[in-house]
């Protein structure tokens, strides 16, 4: 394995796994940050660090600003990570045109599954099932002539044609919410990924959310490393993955195996990359199964598999790009799963009396992560740090692994890890994972991927008690003191409107003089790469 400097074109949490994963390797790294990120802990974990112009999501978006960066600081490789560049095709090609090795798939690759159209269509050219729905871009004309066409069934999602993560995806389940649940996905979109294509698709009732973690090396080798079930998810975004499932039985393990590997040889795809797929019990028929999207980069949930496979992906998949074979790497079949591993996605948030889930913001006072045998915990986060609305709202991924494969100890390990977990400061969701845990349907893995927005609501009041097995809390600082201030310091003349989060003001509705009724939007704000209607 060569020993250039690693470009690492991304931030948090994954910026500093990939850094030590390099260093593992004996690989001298480079961070890149933002104006705004300059104190982030990332900066400081890898071994050299070099500023963005810009602020925000923006600098790390700007593919002439980072390709200059690698090759002013020497870089010969290049690292994507997950989310902003890692998956745009253009930027894969400009670090080949620099002559800077690029830690992923081709960029031919990278433009067949960053459009789902062409994904969805070489799975159907190759036999391996896609849910109905439309076949490329597609006008809310077209969108609402879909819909009609459903005739009662569940509904359909209006989804990006580009990127993934949730952004720029909404279910639609009556004719009269289409337009503005497509606007809200063209503008996501075009943010998220620049560029604001959708289409849509049958919603498929209570599925699960399984994906099959494949590798592949340029002589054409292709290794699938097993499944990840996500189907614990909100508004779409994963925030439980279990590998191996739970649920699945060899048969069907195998054929969605079988899919993923198929797809990837199809594609000529080269390095680590995650199948996903929707899968639906089917009774006595058995299951059915759609191929949904291919994620061509390093997954969030990337953890659960290493634990289980006791492959580490980061370090395959750079040795990978740099020219390894899967025989050089050992890895001329897949390893038996070793027990069980749960992930948690602990963020920056609110669970808010109405069941709904608000980005939070503030300044960490304690952040003590748990530890101990089979615990691991992958952050950026330190004491003193300010959360940036304007980046995601992960904050931490609590990792858990049960060697002997029981799925309702991996789950007991986790919550005790929970309670062990010290933060302060800011709102996380780390009560609503404990008390997710604690429901027979999780523990048994009775769920789907709708199950927990329909559980959201009754775990707002749910009123259990936790253990705290954590050093006792910071005294209460004066945020609320502040809050209260500030709206004793509005005009006479004005009225208050309160926004449910901190965000940027994205666009406003509404013209002095105007008329407005309740429960028409006035603005729209955005936060953690999403829009919100004020």
């Amino acid at each position: 394995m060569t020993t250039h400097k690693l470009l690492i074109a991304n931030r948090g949490e994954i910026a500093i796994r990939i850094a030590r994963a390099a260093a593992a390797m004996g690989i001298p790294s480079v961070a890149l940050y933002s104006e705004d990120d300059r104190d982030a802990l990332h900066v400081r974990k890898a071994d050299a660090a070099v500023a963005l112009p810009g602020t925000g999501p923006r600098a790390y978006l700007d593919i002439a600003a980072v390709v200059d960066a690698a090759r002013r600081a020497g870089c010969g490789m290049v690292h994507p990570g997950y989310g902003f560049l890692s998956e745009n095709a253009d930027f894969a090609q400009a670090c080949l045109d620099a002559g800077l090795v690029f830690a992923g798939p081709a960029p031919d690759v990278l433009r067949l599954f960053g459009d789902k159209a062409r994904a969805r269509a070489l799975a159907r050219e190759h036999g391996v099932p896609v849910v109905p729905g439309t076949a490329g871009p597609t006008s809310p004309e077209q969108a609402r002539a879909f819909f009609t066409s459903l005739d009662g069934q569940a509904g359909m999602m209006i989804k990006a044609l580009a990127g993934g993560g949730g952004r720029g995806m909404r279910a639609v389940h009556r004719a009269a919410a289409i337009d503005e649940a497509y606007a809200r996905c063209v503008s996501e979109a075009s943010a998220a990924f620049g560029n604001g294509a959708v289409y849509v698709e049958r919603i498929v009732a209570a599925p699960r959310h399984i994906e099959i973690q494949v590798v592949a090396d340029a002589e054409g080798r292709v290794l699938t490393l097993g499944e990840r079930e996500c189907s614990l998810q909100r508004r779409h975004q994963k925030l439980v993955e279990i590998a191996p499932s739970p649920s699945l039985d060899d048969a069907l393990r195998a054929r969605l195996a079988d899919a993923a590997g198929t797809l990837a040889r199809a594609a000529a795809y080269r390095g680590i990359g995650t199948f996903e797929f929707l899968v639906e019990d089917g009774g006595a028929g058995g299951p059915s199964f759609w191929f949904m999207e291919a994620n061509p980069r390093l997954q969030v949930e990337h953890t659960v598999t290493e634990m289980v496979t006791g492959v580490d992906l980061v370090q395959t998949q750079l040795a990978i790009a740099a020219g390894a074979r899967l025989a050089d790497l050992g890895l001329e079949q897949a390893p038996a799963p070793r027990g069980i591993a749960v992930q948690l996605r602990i963020n920056a948030e609110h669970l808010d009396a109405q069941g709904q889930l608000r980005p939070a913001s503030g300044t960490l006072t304690a952040f003590e992560p748990p530890n101990g045998p089979g615990v691991r915990v992958d952050s950026a986060g330190f004491a003193g740090m300010t959360a940036n609305p304007r980046f995601d709202s992960l904050l931490a991924k609590l990792i858990v692994h049960e060697p002997g494969g029981d799925y309702a100890r991996a789950l007991a390990i986790a919550y005790r890890a929970l309670c062990e977990f010290r933060i302060e400061g800011i709102d996380t969701n780390r009560r609503l994972l404990q008390d997710l845990l604690q429901l027979d349907d999780v523990r048994g893995n009775a769920v789907h991927t709708q199950y927990l927005d329909q559980a959201l609501a009754a775990l707002a009041t749910a009123d259990a008690d936790h253990p705290v097995l954590h050093a006792p809390p910071a005294l209460a600082d004066s945020a609320q003191a502040d809050a209260d201030q500030a709206l004793a310091d509005i005009p006479d003349d004005a009225i208050a409107v309160p926004a449910p989060m901190d965000g940027a003001l994205a666009a406003i509705h509404v013209r002095e003089g105007d008329t407005v009724r309740r429960g028409q939007p006035l603005a729209i704000i955005e936060a953690m790469k999403m829009e919100h209607p004020l």
